[in-house]
């Protein structure tokens, strides 16, 4: 895969600080996932913002598509014990 052609393309994840988690940042092309962690510490931890990187390559990421939102999330509208709407709630506990 010496290639640049062939190389595949990969999601990068960076958390910026400890406790937080990883945020997507972008995708680019490399021939290992060794390579694509240095090239994305290269690209977009510049500035030290990362504490760790993931990378993974885009063929493997599966997704939901939006326009199946509707059948996806409905059914959690008929479960009213989902939604805390009829707790009652002390009034020392402040803003939740």
């Amino acid at each position: 895969m010496s290639d640049k052609k062939n190389w595949p393309l990969w999601e990068v994840f960076i958390r910026s600080k400890q406790g937080l988690h990883h945020k997507h940042v972008g995708s680019l092309h490399a021939p290992d996932a060794e390579m694509a962690i240095e090239n994305a510490r290269d690209v977009y931890t510049r500035r030290m913002e990362g504490v760790s990187i993931w990378v993974i390559e885009s063929a493997h990421v599966h997704a939901s598509s939006p326009d199946e939102k509707d059948c996806m999330y409905d059914p959690a509208n008929d479960k009213i014990y989902r939604h805390p709407t009829f707790y009652d709630i002390p009034d020392e506990v402040g803003h939740m």
